[in-house]
């Protein structure tokens, strides 16, 4: 338990100063360098679309490596990258270009990162403490949420958006630290005879294509992705330039969300003891989304507050449904094969956020950052549907094997040196 300590508090400075740029970075580009809308949902796009790019790919790399020595690496990559925005910008030398070129570079050491973590922690937990272990780096992440964009928004007020991000660059040095210290060794990877990057990419993709649960749960994360992202790419603008609101107040608002994701956070194993965890997938984003209508309806002054209410609601039922789906993956996947189906997922999963951005900055700029809002709303009404339409309606709680065929498809693959029946701990 010890390392699992030194990982939720590297998790939490991570968070605590990804939280703070949440609100900074796009404040750069509206308040410094006066980008229009789709600039901003281009930004939106550079930071996710790594995701895109090199999702797949990324997961037979980190199979292949240890997840420990791979999650520092990203991280002292990440604050380098972080730094130079505040350098850039007392030089008198930042662009759009810069800021495109640092969102990419985090977003592809993100891609490592997020991939290996998810693969790691099944290392350091028994199988039965993983619900309990994802619920607190959840809650470790939504506390980072509630603090951080306040945080961002008066940093921004008193310095500068430029010089809030240097908040940033600072978290992802000392995540890096608190890493470092964790004990437990951890062997490389024995490569596999015959092995190739396209084998190992087609093997994940097998896996989770060929299981019906985790088809649904892919396609539905992604649609619900899809408008996230729309509305990642509009509320800076919405905020300043319809709701008039200063850096402060922005910041204020965007914790809202995350106390619902803190909320949600410390819920979930609850939630899904009572209602079962096949349940309360589907569930938590049918009672939670209608609130998504809420931010399109906010206004100046005293109606600026329906646009809080509806992301604390919104994103409630997001980590509800994050800390089910995600325990359900780890507990069913084979330990050789976790880095290879988190990347799959991640690929299908996040694959649409740059997509989401880009038709959030295009509308956004088009017909205004409310008609954005609008069609972002209306798309999270349609995010159950895919679940609803699933096996997981009728179903309480969540098979632990996997797929038949995959069983005997690991069966089949086990080499000599490479145990398959190693259990995931």
């Amino acid at each position: 338990m010890r390392d699992f300590r030194f990982l939720l508090a590297g998790a939490a400075a991570g968070q605590a100063g990804a939280q703070v740029t949440l609100v900074a970075l796009p404040l750069v580009a509206v308040l410094e360098l006066k980008a229009p809308a789709f600039q901003v949902g281009l930004l939106t796009a550079a930071e996710t679309a790594a995701f895109l790019l090199i999702g797949l790919p990324a997961g037979a790399w980190v199979d292949r490596m240890r997840k420990l020595t791979l999650m520092i690496r990203a991280d002292v990559v990440r604050s380098l990258a972080m730094a130079s925005v505040p350098l850039a910008a007392v030089a008198d030398v930042l662009t759009m270009a810069q800021l495109y070129v640092v969102a990419l570079v985090v977003g592809v050491a993100t891609v490592f990162f997020d991939v290996a973590h998810q693969s790691y922690l099944p290392q350091l937990l028994p199988r039965e403490h993983l619900v309990a272990g994802n619920g607190a780096l959840e809650t470790v992440r939504s506390s980072a949420q509630v603090a951080g964009p306040g945080l961002g928004g008066g940093l921004v007020q008193l310095v500068g958006a430029h010089l809030a991000i240097v908040a940033d660059a600072i978290g992802y040095a000392v995540s890096a630290l608190f890493l470092l210290a964790i004990r437990r060794p951890e062997p490389k990877p024995e490569p596999v005879p015959g092995a190739s990057l396209r084998k190992d990419v087609a093997e994940g993709l097998r896996f989770v294509l060929g299981h019906p649960l985790l088809r649904v749960i892919a396609g539905t994360t992604a649609l619900g992705n899809f408008f996230t992202a729309m509305l990642m790419a509009t509320q800076t603008i919405f905020l300043v330039r319809v709701l008039d609101l200063p850096p402060a107040a922005i910041g204020a608002m965007l914790s809202a969300s995350a106390v619902g994701g803190l909320a949600g956070a410390l819920c979930a194993g609850r939630l899904a003891g009572r209602f079962g965890q096949a349940r309360i997938i589907w569930l938590s984003a049918l009672a939670t989304g209608p609130f998504a209508l809420l931010w399109p309806l906010s206004g100046k002054g005293p109606a600026a507050a329906l646009f809080a209410v509806a992301s604390g609601v919104v994103f409630f039922g997001a980590v509800v449904y994050n800390v089910a789906q995600v325990s359900f993956r780890q507990t069913l996947c084979p330990p050789r094969l976790l880095g290879r189906m988190n990347a799959t997922l991640r690929f299908m999963m996040w694959g649409t956020l740059p997509l989401g951005a880009l038709v959030g900055g295009a509308v956004a700029d088009a017909s205004g950052a409310r008609t954005a809002l609008w069609i972002c709303a209306t798309g999270f009404l349609a995010v159950p549907l895919p679940l609803l339409l699933s096996p997981l309606r009728r179903m309480r709680d969540l098979p632990e094997t996997a797929h038949p065929e995959t069983e005997d498809d690991d069966r089949q693959d086990a080499t000599p040196g490479h145990d398959e029946s190693v259990p995931v701990a």
